[in-house]
């Protein structure tokens, strides 16, 4: 089995800790572990599994290497299919839409419609205040909350560097997130992501000092049975693979919020899912072919205000569907 990690995964001693608990109980289970750097990624093709622990971006080693996984057949999470989409918000909220998964209300805003007269009627449509993202941030980053027109303009300016596209979305209040993990369809286990007084994320800036949410495991039956539903949901929208599904709750109602791959282990996540790395090491060693990275398409997706997808845009609602079976969706950024 090999672990793909890199300098930043050894940054932290939770990290660190995460890593030596994962060999460990892979070695429990009788299976011999290496360590694969970025170096390292011409031994992938000798392994019988890989488990990806780097940050996942399309534009760096790690979908190298799970693309290198998946060319040989060899099972890894995150699998290619995953890292493309969950890297792209746009194309991650396509992929909840189009199997109508609970988020809250989506527009996705081309760098044409940035004007006074259409933030305007997103205002109003939307409500006040909205969130603004960049499609390609994690760990909130690119994450912002405007509340008038003129921090629209100037939040989407900044993000309209990196893309030619900003995701604009209702502000949802809430004290916490519920983080559902995923791990083939299937619950891996549940926290709460308490989010810190000084912001509205997980994770931000605050004064120059970079707080951070306080996690909470939460065991199985003390979940709403609707919140792993959706987690599931969710995750089932995405693939088979492992995820992180971030939810909020107002009114009663729940939103999935993100999809993330490569989700975070060394937090607490698994205080009470003790059974969370031997769970990983069997899906890897034994799960189905569907486990194993698979090939990319290469069509491009788009998803315009009306709700229509469309190919190189010529694909029509009435044939949209038999065009999108293989749930890849994307859209071209100018990095």
């Amino acid at each position: 089995m090999g672990i793909f990690v890199n300098r930043q995964t050894l940054s932290s001693s939770e990290q660190l800790t995460s890593l030596i608990k994962c060999r460990d109980v892979a070695e429990s289970m009788g299976y011999a572990v290496e360590f694969i750097f970025p170096v390292d990624i011409k031994k992938i093709p000798k392994l019988d599994c890989l488990f990806i622990r780097a940050n996942t971006d399309p534009m760096n080693t790690t979908y190298v290497a799970s693309r290198m996984a998946g060319l040989y057949g060899i099972p890894v999470i995150d699998d290619p299919n995953s890292i493309r989409v969950c890297a792209d918000k746009i194309n991650m909220y396509m992929h909840l839409i189009k199997h109508s998964v609970s988020i809250p209300r989506t527009r996705f805003v081309s760098k044409h419609e940035i004007n006074s007269e259409h933030v305007e009627t997103l205002f109003r449509d939307l409500g006040s205040p909205l969130v603004l993202k960049e499609p390609s941030t994690s760990f909130s980053v690119r994450v912002e909350k405007v509340s008038n027109i003129l921090d629209f303009l100037k939040v989407a300016k900044r993000f309209l560097r990196l893309s030619d596209w900003i995701v604009v979305q209702e502000y949802i209040e809430s004290r916490f997130d519920w983080r559902i993990g995923v791990l083939n369809n299937e619950l891996l286990y549940a926290c709460r992501y308490i989010i810190p007084s000084e912001t509205f994320k997980i994770q931000a800036s605050v004064n120059g000092h970079i707080v951070y949410c306080d996690v909470e495991c939460v065991p199985a039956n003390k979940v709403p049975p609707t919140v792993i539903e959706l987690g599931i949901e969710a995750g089932k929208a995405i693939g088979n693979g492992l995820y992180g599904v971030d939810i909020k709750e107002r009114d009663g109602k729940l939103y999935v919020i993100e999809v993330n791959d490569n989700p975070s282990l060394e937090g607490g996540e698994d205080a009470y899912y003790p059974d969370v790395f031997r769970r990983i090491i069997n899906h890897l060693m034994n799960g189905d072919r569907l486990s194993r990275g698979i090939g990319l398409s290469g069509n491009f997706y788009l998803y315009d205000m009306g709700g229509v997808y469309s190919l190189d845009t010529m694909i029509d609602l009435d044939n949209g569907d038999k065009l999108l079976e293989e749930d890849i969706y994307s859209y071209k950024i100018d990095f």
